[in-house]
């Protein structure tokens, strides 16, 4: 994700942008060389935040406590959560493919079962 703080004119902008490992992938591919070169010095220099999956562990609570939940109610909880329905899509696949979920085929829609 990346956001934008600023101003057009007189106008305050705060704009955030969602972008997957394919968006991150094409922008790369379209900077020059001596661009990279030039931002590289400064990324080394700039230490690495600690990886932080509180939100992937609050997606497992989440459906830890309900037990099982249909999935069109899961993912618009994970996307309430995650801020965003690309968001909350990822981690609905996470959920989908994670050894303590295990996925029903329901009536109308998968159910998705805590296993712990």
């Amino acid at each position: 994700m990346l956001r934008i703080r600023g101003k057009v004119g007189d106008w305050p902008v705060d704009l955030t942008v969602e972008m997957d490992a394919e968006d991150w992938d094409q922008l790369a591919s379209r900077l020059s060389p001596e661009t990279v070169a030039q931002a590289a010095p400064a990324a080394a220099k700039a230490p690495l935040a600690p990886r932080s999956d509180a939100l992937w562990d609050t997606a497992q609570q989440l459906l830890c406590e309900a037990g099982r939940m249909e999935g069109p109610r899961l993912l618009a909880e994970l996307e309430a959560l995650a801020g965003g329905a690309a968001a909350g899509k990822r981690l609905l696949v996470r959920l989908r493919h994670s050894e303590q979920v295990h996925v029903d085929a329901g009536k109308d829609a998968p159910i998705y079962v805590w296993k712990g």
